[in-house]
């Protein structure tokens, strides 16, 4: 089942609750380990399975029946979730469980301000002065049962910091950790003591069913927490939407290298692009500008992104990535634009807002604590 599809069962189920809500079902063979078929990483609530159609044997092979996984609560409007708390994805569908929470200042550049000044940066567009605004996003975890569900929408997000060791180049990274936004996040409550597939999941949190939710965090958490806070920390997220086609851009500083009798510091930036019209577009080639505070501005132009060239549809309306870039400087800033295509074949820019990166005032040593 698709992506778009599965949301708006959701939303339908959520829209029935109250408290609590019906239950999440997920396919499971009879016997043997647990499959997902395609789709089934979003489960359905009963009432509101699809038309047959969706359940073909393509969709649910012969011999499949459904098994409750969890029950739907109704989102929080106001406050935030706590450490524990299970969730469903509303955009790529993925079941986690909330880390810690992060308060991140977001610039969004599709809300007006009463006076809106505008300047001409070295891309040629305007670009409206913003001023951020605190937000909560989240850090979570995958449950990697459902990571091939979602690898055509979204990279199985992954943590990644600079390795602790000469070689300036080497990352560590560490996969099917996500960071998430508060509106992302459709909370269920579950019976199982261990509803996470994940190798970290044990290592960082415990079931305590006087708790609620009823996974709390253990020590390790809380340290890996305080140990590498500077590397973990999401603090700016940047928005802006061209022609329907919403860009957001999340980056992070990974710390200072020396190579070659010079400073070499690293960030790391993710980005979602999303679809907000039933028009199908095809991502094509992007075009970034990056300026370094040591004064030198480099173009890259390139096909597609990571390799790929996602199609963004009403079925599937959104695609995230991560990516790197290194300045021989301690501070920069990046922009651009992703070109892409309509199905008639005519092309349009998108702009990528423009995003500063910073380096940490306190340098650190690297990130520790990563080796289990």
């Amino acid at each position: 089942m698709s992506g778009c599809a599965a949301r708006r069962y959701v939303a339908a189920a959520l829209g029935r609750c109250r408290a609590r809500g019906p239950p999440l079902w997920e396919p499971t063979p009879p016997r043997g380990p647990r499959t997902l078929s395609a789709g089934a990483a979003v489960a359905l609530p009963p009432l509101l399975l699809p038309p047959r159609r969706h359940l073909s044997s393509r969709n649910r092979p012969e011999g499949k029946v459904l098994e409750t996984v969890g029950v739907f609560e109704a989102p929080k409007q106001h406050g935030k979730y706590e450490t524990g708390q299970l969730f469903l994805h509303s955009v790529f569908g993925y079941r986690g469980i909330v880390l810690f929470p992060w308060q991140a200042r977001l610039y969004d550049r599709d809300v007006a301000s009463p006076v809106t000044e505008k300047s001409e940066n070295a891309a040629g567009h305007g670009s409206k002065e913003v001023k951020g605004k605190t937000h909560t996003y989240y850090q979570v975890l995958i449950d990697a049962r459902d990571c091939p569900h979602i690898s055509q929408r979204s990279q199985t997000e992954a943590v990644t910091f600079l390795a602790n060791h000469d070689d300036s180049r080497a990352l560590y990274a560490i996969p099917g950790l996500d960071y998430v936004s508060h509106e992302d996040i459709l909370p269920y409550s579950s019976t199982d003591q261990v509803p996470i597939q994940h190798e970290l999941f044990e290592r960082f949190l415990m079931y305590d069913q006087t708790k609620v939710p009823p996974f709390v965090a253990r020590d390790t958490l809380c340290a890996w927490q305080e140990k590498n806070h500077p590397w973990l920390e999401l603090s700016d997220v940047h928005r802006e939407t061209t022609e329907n086609i919403r860009v957001t851009v999340i980056p992070f500083y990974m710390g200072m290298r020396e190579a070659q009798n010079s400073h070499v510091y690293w960030w790391r930036y993710c980005i979602r692009l999303e679809n907000l019209d039933s028009e199908v577009v095809q991502l094509r080639e992007r075009h970034w500008r990056i300026f370094s505070l040591s004064g030198t501005l480099e173009t890259v132009r390139g096909r597609g992104v990571v390799g790929r060239e996602p199609v963004l549809s009403k079925e599937q309306p959104a695609f995230q990535y991560s990516s790197h870039v290194s300045l021989q400087a301690s501070s920069g800033h990046m922009w651009g634009t992703f070109r892409f295509e309509r199905p008639d074949g005519s092309h349009f820019d998108v702009r990528i807002p423009p995003f500063s990166l910073e380096s940490n005032k306190d340098e650190k040593t690297p990130p520790s604590g990563l080796h289990w």
